[in-house]
């Protein structure tokens, strides 16, 4: 008896997918060539997978609503120069730091504000997917329980369905 991995048709196949490898590995190369053209670094048909930013995206969010405290007595630098070339910078700095205070707070405020409504719907979608856990796994004791009520019930809308379509 012949060995089967010799014969013609195994043989056949082998070489197809020999070839079929080397294509693929050549075009990925083709592919990061033109990508690359006309750069100096060496082409790879890699990927790699370096994370960038933060992971925790809530935190992003918190960080990007949060007012910059640096920039915070830079954000009415028209009014400055304007209230210096009147002369009232004297008589309504005190208003001035003061309605800036103000506005520091209001900021602060919203920020937290904000966080808080962030965290309420956070906690309203893990509610919302405890409920539909608790929803399935009811529904899946009264299948056990009651297996040919459930069969008759898919099998009267597979009908309903079927007769609409």
């Amino acid at each position: 008896m012949a060995n089967p991995n010799e014969s013609p048709a195994v043989q056949s196949m082998r070489k197809e997918q020999a070839e079929q490898r080397k294509q693929t590995r050549d075009g990925q190369l083709d592919k990061g060539i033109e990508n690359t053209f006309p750069a100096s670094d060496p082409v790879s048909a890699t990927h790699t997978s370096i994370s960038a930013g933060r992971s925790d995206v809530e935190a992003a969010e918190r960080v990007k609503r949060e007012p910059d405290p640096t920039k915070l007595d830079e954000e009415f630098p028209l009014v400055d120069q304007a209230l210096r070339s009147t002369g009232e910078t004297d008589r309504s700095s005190e208003g001035l730091d003061a309605n800036r205070e103000k506005m520091r707070a209001l900021q602060k405020e919203a920020g937290r504000m904000t966080e808080t409504a962030s965290e309420l719907a956070s906690g309203t979608a893990r509610l919302a997917k405890a409920e539909a856990r608790s929803f399935v796994r009811d529904l899946e004791d009264r299948i056990r329980r009651q297996p040919l009520t459930a069969a008759a019930i898919v099998a009267g809308i597979a009908f309903v369905f079927g007769a609409t379509r």
